[in-house]
């Protein structure tokens, strides 16, 4: 035994720091540069400056080359010296065109996201639509007018609006739990798309910060902290499309910045009967350095918004001239929504290794959506319109705490992070109703209450042994559900709870500056409904997912980057609660597999070209060959642009993005076709005025956004026909937009 305690004692005696590099690095104003990537390419440490601006960068020695490197600023090399070491090293940042050449590859797991940075800056998001599909391999389609959340496409998933891909805005969750139309409901419409600095992305079950839904992966939104310039802009176009957008910087001094950004859109889309859509969006951004080394940043937010809607239709009533492909078969469907956000973000820096990290959100949401997907199916007197509706709370926060640049001995790099939290989702009269004309209840299929709390805590370490590193984590959580049935005569509450484990273990070979190697593998998981998990008495509440990604990423020259996956993923048996029908149904097991590749290019200074390709082979395990296809779900999707940057006073982007036909059913006797679509925007920029044309769908492609096999019947149908129900793709589609700066 004392000679265990003696190694344990000699083990923790030898994490010390190593010899490093420290110092600050800002702007050619002199104003510090957070997350600016330091990469000694001698050894191939890293390191990031923290808020402040501030570095430390562990095993550097005399003569070592280190650079330093930010999107939008000319990356600096530095040759260490000696006084260096015994000193401080501080780095001036001059800014520059956004270049791929300015994105140093470094061991980090989700090192892909900063290459994507570059489409995403180079060509920035001009529409609430267009922020998810920046993610590569990610689809998204809308089909039930501009107010309902997108239905969302990755890996082999029908997602449908968030059930296998967790979303958060700034630590702030988006999936809604035990929603009224869909578990894992995401509506990003609250975000006002000019106040998005860089998206995060990682795809998998294999990040341990990152929980319920992370199974096809998770996507974060970073939205601006300050601006340079207020803004204003203007856009018109078909369809009476007119949007309003402004953000005004009205606070910025040594020790605080604030702003304010609003947005309202108005439009009737191309349908023949009106969308009368209108959204606003309002929200305040005040950001405050307590001292040196504590930053805060407050953001609240307001969103609401209306909606008609045309729905899905069936392709035979376009095929027999009833209408045409933007008709309606029930045009009163629509709704709408609204959400009010109060978000504190707060960083402690202990120092320049050790820092503290706290968020804290509360949500006021309300939703009504009003359906009919099968007409005169079950109703053939009043139809079979539908109403779902809720109003909820959700609150909560979490704490980490980050070490970096400590050693385990003489080799042995090691950082780690920890943390805990929980969610809170307070969801009041969430039901289901059969309705007419959005006016009348006939019936409710399902009325109650939902509280479900999930708190959860999880470890991330980081070994790095030459070219080598390790990262083992852990996360624990869990969930306890409550629902209330509000249609039974006697109070009615069954609460269940559960604990899920969550072990992941990545692994990356850094062969050398320019190209590594990784293998990335764990577990996740998506939690069920409520009214799910109360229904199965707790049984198979939190199925698992199983995932591998085995990868590379490579920079043959300094302007191109190329990277490429071959992933696996299973998901246990789940329970599944259809938020349309009020009904429980079991998915049975899946199993998916695929590879994803893409290239990136810097052609010139200010031409970029970009590519990605992804394959997915997914089947339900225990069907019969033939009869285990997973409905929707897209085997082979793809997107693509070319991006001008500042040519002289011009910029602009030619984009497209394909998906390929889908089985619609589980024995693919009805097909989803597929589409290509291409985008086109262009503008030029003289002082401080921007003039830009839009245009979705250059060559006006007749393509379906959304498809399902629906079996439906019309008013004067003897009998029910299973087909094709789509939702028409937008035509092309013309704006015009003018925007200042001051």
């Amino acid at each position: 035994m004392k000679y265990i305690i003696t190694a344990f004692c000699m083990l923790v005696v030898s994490i010390t720091y190593a010899q490093s590099l420290s110092g600050k690095v800002v702007n050619s104003e002199g104003s510090p540069l957070p997350d600016v990537g330091i990469f000694n390419r001698s050894t191939g440490s890293h390191s990031h400056s923290n808020e402040t601006g501030s570095y430390s960068l562990i095993k550097t020695q005399v003569g070592d080359s280190v650079y330093f490197s930010r999107l939008g600023y000319k990356t600096e090399l530095a040759i260490i010296t000696k006084t260096d070491l015994s000193g401080k090293r501080n780095v001036v940042l001059s800014e520059a065109n956004i270049s791929l050449d300015q994105v140093v590859l470094v061991s980090e797991v989700n090192a892909l996201s900063k290459f994507v940075d570059v489409d995403i800056q180079t060509n920035p998001v001009k529409s609430s639509q267009e922020i998810l599909r920046k993610v590569p391999g990610l689809i998204i389609g809308q089909h039930a007018g501009g107010g309902k959340a997108e239905q969302i496409f990755l890996r082999g998933f029908d997602i449908d609006h968030g059930t296998d891909v967790s979303i958060n805005v700034d630590g702030m969750p988006v999936n809604m739990v035990s929603h009224a139309h869909g578990q894992g409901y995401s509506d990003l419409h609250f975000v006002i798309p000019e106040t998005i600095d860089d998206i995060n992305f990682g795809k998998g079950p294999y990040y341990a910060n990152k929980g319920d839904f992370t199974t096809a992966g998770y996507v974060d939104l970073n939205l601006r902290k300050s601006l340079d310039k207020s803004v204003v802009s203007v856009e018109v176009g078909q369809f009476n499309t007119s949007r309003f957008m402004g953000m005004l910087k009205v606070l910025d001094t040594e020790k605080s910045n604030a702003y304010v950004a609003s947005e309202l859109y108005l439009t009737d889309g191309p349908f023949d009967s009106p969308q009368n859509f209108n959204r606003i969006n309002v929200m305040g951004r005040y950001n405050y350095k307590l001292a040196d080394d504590e930053d805060l940043t407050i953001t609240a937010s307001h969103f609401q918004s209306k909606w008609d809607a045309s729905g899905q239709i069936p392709q035979r009533a376009v095929d027999e001239g009833l209408i045409d492909r933007f008709g309606a078969i029930d045009d009163t469907e629509g709704g709408e929504t609204s959400r009010t956000n109060l978000l504190v973000n707060h960083i402690k820096l202990l120092d320049e290794d050790r820092a503290v990290k706290t968020k804290a959100y509360i949500s006021q949401y309300d939703f009504e959506l009003f359906s009919n997907f099968t007409f005169y199916l079950d109703d053939p007197v009043n139809g079979d319109q539908i109403q779902q509706k809720e109003s909820r709370i959700i609150a909560g926060a979490e704490s980490a705490f980050e070490r970096s640049n400590l050693t385990l001995g003489e080799n042995i790099h090691f950082k780690y992070q920890a943390g805990a939290g929980f969610r809170y989702d307070n969801v009041d009269d969430v039901q289901l109703s059969h309705t007419v004309n959005r006016k009348e209840i006939l019936e409710r299929f399902a009325y109650g209450d939902v509280d479900e709390v999930n708190t959860y805590g999880f470890v991330n370490t980081e070994f790095r042994l030459g070219k080598w590193t390790f990262n083992p984590a852990l996360r624990i959580d869990y969930f306890k559900f409550d629902y209330v049935n509000k249609l039974t005569e006697t109070y009615d509450n069954k609460s269940e709870n559960k604990v899920a484990f969550s072990p992941k273990f990545n692994t990356i070979y850094s062969v050398n500056s320019n190209w590594q190697l990784f293998f990335k593998t764990g577990m996740g998981f998506h939690s069920n409904d409520a009214r799910v998990v109360v229904a199965n008495q707790g049984e198979d509440i939190l199925p698992a997912a199983y995932g591998a990604d085995l990868g590379t990423i490579y920079k043959p020259i300094n302007k191109l980057a190329i990277n490429a996956a071959l992933w696996w993923l299973y998901l246990e048996q789940e329970f599944v609660y259809v938020g349309d029908a009020a009904i429980v149904e079991p998915s049975g097991e899946t199993r998916r597999m695929g590879i994803d590749v893409g290239a990136r290019y810097q052609a010139l200074p200010w031409l970029y070209l970009y590519a990605d390709a992804n394959y997915a082979y997914g089947r339900s395990v225990n069907d019969p060959d033939g009869k285990n296809y997973i409905p929707l779900a897209p085997d082979f999707t793809s997107a693509g642009g070319i991006l001008i940057e500042n040519l002289g006073n011009f910029s602009g982007a030619l984009t497209y993005r394909y998906i390929d036909d889908r089985p619609a059913n589980e024995d693919d006797s009805i097909v989803a076709e597929g589409y290509f679509v291409t985008d086109f925007n262009v503008s030029y920029t003289r002082n401080n005025w921007t003039y830009g044309i839009i245009i979705e769908n250059l060559f006006d492609t007749e393509w379906n956004e959304t498809q399902f096999a629906t079996e439906s019947r019309l008013f004067d149908e003897p009998e029910p026909v299973e087909e094709i129900h789509f939702t028409p793709g937008t035509p092309f589609y013309l704006r015009g937009k003018v925007t200042v700066r001051f």
